[in-house]
């Protein structure tokens, strides 16, 4: 079973790295980028066959691990 688990910063919070990623778009002529917000992306293949049981190991693994749950938001979606 594969699965992907985003993770992306809580609206509020600053990203430097999304502004640098905005900036530099536009320096190579890339038009009507308002602005960027960057992320990470887990893609993980899971042994288990069961949805139900993969989607909470995996949202364990995202509080415990992925994601920083003070200043990030994360999503599991199993395929």
């Amino acid at each position: 079973m594969k699965a992907r688990v985003t993770v992306t910063l809580k609206s509020g919070i600053l990203d430097p790295q999304g502004k640098a990623i905005e900036g530099a778009l536009k320096s190579l002529g890339v038009e009507g980028v308002a602005s960027v917000r960057q992320g990470k992306v887990f893609d993980i293949e899971l042994a288990s066959g069961d949805k139900a049981k993969a989607e909470a190991l995996l949202k364990e693994a995202a509080d415990k691990l992925l994601a920083n749950t003070v200043i990030e938001n994360y999503r599991v979606e199993v395929i």
